[in-house]
């Protein structure tokens, strides 16, 4: 008896200690972050209970589980990280942080049903082929297609979904969620010069199609792209780049701050470049940039960021040549018209961040931003049409400073059923115009005549919320944005019979509504829907009286995300995009064209495949049907739009460090005026990269328009007057696309 009692209490007391144990256990945490970035890492898988059970990392990195016995090995895994996997063998210290460390970003671990699906695509290709160029940039960016003219210091222009966005009138281009588009600007509405950014500076590209995204607002129309830079180096790195028509390029990327404890990181980089191009007249293009970036964890926390920027760039330009002049033997392919054209420009960004972790699942995001801009372009479009004696040149001079702010909330509630993320954010943008002129001018010496000359004030307040509400298989995201604009312009030239200052203002309201069903890990359904806008010129404001001030857009997108197999990813998309009026500034001749109500529809499709670890192909290809709703048939073509359009690759890693790259890029033809009577060129164009990689340093070898193909870049339907001509015509007017041409460089990493 006395033994049984004994017994009992043993029992009893080991028991006891096996659920304090256990109750001890049921409060372990770990945070897991970056082990390069030191930042939280969200969405991370904790597997834990001998894999029986899982849970996913709060906003702040945070887990908290309950082991049911020890030992017990946590797996823990991310896309884009190396998996972790940590053994708890007794009821260690409750708090741990775990460093997940990056590895090259693979197609067999993008995830169909994550939030960051299109960014994890567009970080496969980065990887799998590197950039050095704004163009490489703009050209990762799947169905986004660009044409550059001008003798390359001018913004890219843009063709995406249909639209012929010119410098940036309907797709929203972002650094780090700074808006590069300028509004009312001097040469087009959103005019977005991306040279600022140093293209090894870029870890990734976040973008979307479509105005589906409660947290874009103006421009957004076509869809949206953000270039996200490094927050901290591995390694600094010196490169040297030379090649066909003199061109070459310096680039430095110096650490200059990284502590042992991670909580710090400062870098500095700078670039150089310099070409001549293949023209008659020497581009003498001069562009020098600087980029420096600060990041501490101030606690836990609190995180702070600090970066700036700066470029200046000059330039001559060979100019858009009308098909005629080369056809009748009057100049050849790289002959100019008028050979005094070009530009400088520069701009200046200082931008502040900080986020505020206020619990595991709330944080607050705070985002301030500076740019100081200045531009000078001329340009002659239609040569002896308006001025028989001293010809057509213009110039476009823009000066200005810009303000902005945002401040976005995120909180997150587990319910029965699911998980709902609300986020919610305010800020506002101030474009403070000092200088906005038109003139015509002799051979950029002489002004002839003042065409317009404006000063003024352009604001955008807003505002949006929304929730990411997921449950089972469905994820519903409800939102609403609200834009308001304050117009604001003194006209300079008509002083006399004008108000000394004239303004309006307008507000859009843009609900949006998407959908996704995930039928397993291989497929899934989505639907997107909702409104979007672009905001219109100060001069138009005015002109037209605040009429239909911000034209909006009603759109959808029905699409599937196909993962067959590991190593391979299809997503075909059908779309369709009304947009109340095609209201645009046209800069180069100070007038407005209101082209009325127009409609969109379209195909798309993106194809991943990874047949070999070392083989990697991608390509997009992309359908578009655009046509002026109230036109007569026949005469109801968008000028311009692109119709069929596709960008690819293959890349292939072979011997230790070799790798080989073949990319194309296909434009097919499309009507150039409303009646389709003048047709731009199609064109096929490729190019090819060997390279070579070791830890501390590389070398590679680019091939440009491998088969010298020749081929017109930017490509326009334009009523021109030659001098000895008795009368204008119309007919296509281009910039010849480069000639075959090699490019070589050289890096070195310590």
């Amino acid at each position: 008896m006395k033994f049984n009692k004994a017994a009992i209490v043993f029992l009893a007391v080991s028991l006891n200690g096996v659920i304090s144990a256990q109750e001890k256990i049921t409060e372990k945490q770990i945070v897991v972050k970056d082990a390069d970035e030191k930042t939280p890492i969200s969405g991370v898988l904790l597997q834990y209970n001998q894999g029986t059970s899982h849970e996913h990392s709060a906003t702040d990195g945070s887990f908290k589980f309950s082991l049911k016995s020890l030992p017990d090995t946590l797996v823990i895994s991310h896309p884009g990280y190396d998996d972790v996997k940590w053994i708890v063998q007794d009821n260690e210290a409750k708090n741990n942080v775990i460093f997940m460390q990056h590895k090259p970003f693979q197609i067999s671990e993008v995830a169909i049903n994550h939030s960051s699906f299109l960014s994890a695509i567009t970080k496969v290709d980065l990887n799998k082929s590197p950039v050095n160029s704004a163009q490489d940039l703009l050209r990762k960016v799947p169905g986004l297609f660009i044409a550059q003219h001008a003798g390359g210091g001018k913004a890219e222009q843009l063709f995406l979904r249909g639209f012929d966005a010119d410098h940036g009138t309907d797709v929203s281009v972002n650094v780090d969620g700074m808006p590069v588009n300028i509004v009312s600007h001097a040469h087009g509405q959103g005019y977005s010069d991306l040279h600022f950014v140093i293209p090894e500076t870029v870890n990734n590209i976040d973008f979307g199609k479509g105005a589906y995204y409660m947290d874009r607002g103006d421009f957004d129309t076509a869809g949206y792209v953000d270039f996200q830079t490094y927050n901290r180096l591995k390694n600094s790195m010196v490169k040297l780049e030379g090649g066909s028509f003199n061109s070459k390029r310096i680039l430095g990327m110096f650490n200059i701050l990284n502590d042992e404890t991670g909580r710090k990181g400062a870098y500095i980089a700078t670039e150089y470049n310099y070409a001549d191009g293949p023209f008659d007249v020497k581009q003498n293009f001069n562009r020098v940039n600087i980029f420096g970036k600060y990041n501490q964890w101030l606690t836990d926390n609190d995180y702070f960021n600090l970066q700036f920027s700066t470029f200046n760039s000059s330039w001559n330009a060979s100019g858009q040549i009308p098909e005629r002049a080369v056809d009748e033997g009057i100049i050849d392919r790289w002959g100019s018209i008028d050979p005094t054209e070009g530009g400088k420009t520069s701009r200046t960004n200082l931008q502040m961040n900080y986020k505020h972790i206020i619990s595991p699942s709330e944080q607050i995001d705070a985002m301030a931003w500076y740019s100081k801009y200045n531009f000078n372009l001329y340009s002659d479009f239609t040569f002896y049409l308006h001025d028989k004696d001293n010809g057509d040149e213009i110039q476009q001079t823009d000066g200005r400073n810009i303000y902005g702010t945002e401040v976005k909330y995120t909180k997150n509630f587990t319910l029965n059923n699911g998980t709902v993320d609300w986020i919610s954010g305010v800020g506002f943008r101030n474009d403070d115009i000092n200088t906005l002129q038109l003139n015509h001018v002799y051979h950029r010496d002489l002004l002839l005549d003042r065409l317009s000359n404006v000063t003024g004030t352009e604001t955008n307040l807003h505002a949006f919320s929304g929730l990411i509400w997921k449950t089972g298989k469905w994820t519903v995201n409800p939102a609403l944005r609200v834009d308001h604009f304050i117009f604001n312009m003194h006209d300079l030239l008509n002083i006399d019979q004008l108000p000394s200052g004239q303004s309006d203002e307008a507000t859009r309201v843009s609900p949006k509504l998407n959908f996704s069903y995930a039928v397993n890990d291989n497929v899934l359904w989505f639907l997107k829907t909702g409104m979007g806008f672009h905001s219109n010129d100060i001069r138009v404001v005015v002109q037209e009286n605040g009429d239909k001030i911000l034209p909006y857009s009603v759109g959808g997108d029905l699409g599937v995300r196909l993962h067959p197999f590991k190593s391979l990813i299809i997503t075909p998309t059908l779309w369709y995009m009304s947009l109340q009026q095609e209201f645009v500034y046209v800069g180069d001749d100070a007038v407005v064209e209101p082209s009325g109500r127009s409609r969109r529809y379209g195909a798309d499709l993106g194809i991943r495949f990874q047949p070999l670890q070392n083989i990697y192909i991608n390509a997009d290809f992309n359908y578009s049907h655009a046509r002026f709703v109230d036109e007569e048939k026949g005469q109801d073509y968008v000028p311009l739009a692109p119709v069929i359009t596709s960008t690819g690759s293959v890349n292939w890693d072979f011997l230790n460090g070799f790798s080989l790259g073949l990319q194309y890029r296909y434009l097919g033809a499309r009507p150039a005026d409303e009646e389709d009577g003048i047709r731009t060129k199609a064109y096929f164009v490729n190019d090819l990269m060997l390279s070579y990689n070791r830890p501390k340093w590389g070398a590679n070898l680019q091939a440009n328009n491998l088969f010298n193909v020749n081929w017109n870049e930017a490509q326009f339907a334009t009523e021109t007057q030659l001098r000895n001509e008795q009368q204008s015509v119309t007919d296509l007017t281009y910039t010849p696309g480069n000639p075959f041409g090699i490019k070589m460089g050289v890096y070195y990493k310590f």
